[in-house]
Parts: structure tokens; C-alpha cells; sequence
């Protein structure tokens, strides 16, 4: 009986997504609007604990590290985690196939995992 109560805790800690980070990408959905402009639903598993310690920005960079959008987070989201924010009307450039989107956390700075997502055609 202890052994599967052990067993049942290692797979529930298994299953527990870890942070790499503070914050964390952890989804991303890319829509095409129009010509290249594209917007994205980045989803952000961060360690909020308040205003002097939290997720304030996601970027979407191009292959060169260009910052190619920018979601600034006007506040902690300690108690909805993970969340989902947007960036919205992000200009690609032609040639592009693959963007980086990252997620800083204050005072930190950019310390989480990031996600490549392909660009739609």
C-alpha cells in the first residue's frame, strides 16, 4: 500500500510541468492577419509574487534577435497561473519562417524558457 502511494506521488510529480525559469513560454498560437502582419497567444508560466517580482513583457524576436513585437504586462498575475496574453499586429519580415518568443520576468530579466514557433505561410 505505501509502495503505490509512493509510486502515485512520483507520477504526480512527474506530470507537474517544471519552470525552467521565472518565466516561462509555454504554448504559443500564431495567427496570419494579413500581408505579414501576424499575431500571437503566448502563454507565460511565471513565479509571480507581486509588483517587485513578476512577468512584465513577452517578445516575439526575429532569427537575428531583432525585436520584432512586444507585450507589455501591466501587472503580476500571482494568482492565474499559467496565463495567456496576446501580441497582436506583429510585422514578420518576408523570408522568415521561425520566430522566438520569450517572456521577462522583473527584476530578473530574461532567464525562462522560450518557444520557436514557425511562421505560417
Amino acid at each position: 500500500m505505501i509502495r503505490l502511494a509512493g509510486l502515485a506521488l512520483i507520477g504526480l510529480l512527474a506530470a507537474a510541468p517544471a519552470l525552467a525559469g521565472e518565466a516561462d513560454v509555454t504554448d504559443v498560437k500564431v495567427a496570419h492577419r494579413s500581408g505579414r502582419i501576424f499575431d500571437f497567444d503566448v502563454t507565460v508560466r511565471s513565479r509571480d509574487t507581486g509588483w517587485e517580482r513578476y512577468a512584465d513583457r513577452i517578445e516575439v524576436l526575429g532569427p537575428d534577435g531583432t525585436v520584432l513585437g512586444t507585450r507589455v504586462l501591466e501587472h503580476p498575475h500571482e494568482d492565474e497561473q499559467p496565463f495567456t496574453r496576446d501580441v497582436y499586429g506583429v510585422t514578420i519580415p518576408g523570408g522568415v519562417a521561425e520566430v522566438t518568443v520569450r517572456a521577462h520576468f522583473k527584476p530578473v530579466g530574461f532567464d525562462g524558457a522560450v518557444l520557436k514557433v514557425a511562421v505560417p505561410r
